[in-house]
């Protein structure tokens, strides 16, 4: 039995051509003002400085000081869709402008929607893990397209847990849900998600797993349980 789901964002609950096609672009356009004219901000130096460190790791000794390279960095990162923890927050402060502007809304599909909220009202704990930090997630769900959806959370896990194609990261995520919820198991969990080699990263870590196929083709022989739509899941 289901006690616990915990969903992916791009593909699953919402289009990914939301991300691709307004956040990541509205990030990038604002990324060098929005630096520059926080440079004070502590968040934003820890950004620069773990940028540097980074790029250094892969061959380059950039000057934490030297905010012209960073920025250049990171609108690379952003180009190639990297999944770098520096570059999730900053986006995450860049996202959070344009949300409380109304410069945008989230994408949520109907079902997902519905069914958030009906496992909410049916007391299921529901947990989001995304790629996207933490506080870019929160900021997703507070303003949606259907309104303020946060509340339905319980809790959310970013990449400082670990990479989403690593069973290390779910076998993370599942000590913090033991901290909360009593005799679960790794079987109690349900995760979602539109992507294969995430499944099977939690799968290889006990969860259960449902995979979301939006758009295309279904896959002929999947090895995850395949549904359209939330209404299709069997918990």
């Amino acid at each position: 039995m289901t006690r616990i789901i915990l969903t992916d964002i791009e593909g699953t609950t919402s289009s990914i051509h939301f991300v691709k096609e307004v956040l990541f672009p509205y990030a990038a356009e604002h990324l060098p003002a929005f630096v520059r004219s926080h440079l004070d901000d502590e968040a934003v130096q820890e950004i620069l400085f773990e940028t540097a460190r980074l790029a250094s790791v892969e061959g380059e000794a950039f000057d934490p000081k030297n905010v012209g390279l960073l920025i250049e960095r990171l609108l690379e990162w952003i180009a190639q869709d990297r999944k770098v923890t520096p570059l999730k927050a900053l986006q995450g402060l860049i996202w959070e402008t344009g949300y409380r502007n109304g410069d945008y809304q989230a994408h949520m599909y109907p079902d997902a929607t519905e069914y958030l909220n009906k496992w909410h009202s049916d007391d299921i704990p529901l947990y989001v893990y995304s790629s996207g930090s933490v506080q870019a997630q929160k900021l997703f769900f507070e303003f949606t397209v259907d309104g303020n959806l946060l509340p339905l959370f319980q809790g959310h896990f970013d990449t400082l847990v670990g990479g989403k194609r690593e069973p290390d990261s779910y076998l993370n995520i599942l000590g913090e849900l033991q901290k909360q919820h009593v005799g679960l198991a790794a079987a109690d969990v349900l995760f979602l998600s539109d992507i294969k080699e995430e499944l099977d990263a939690a799968e290889r870590a006990g969860m259960k797993t449902c995979w979301l196929v939006r758009e295309g083709e279904l896959p002929e022989m999947p090895v995850h349980p395949v549904v359209r739509s939330f209404a299709d899941i069997n918990l």
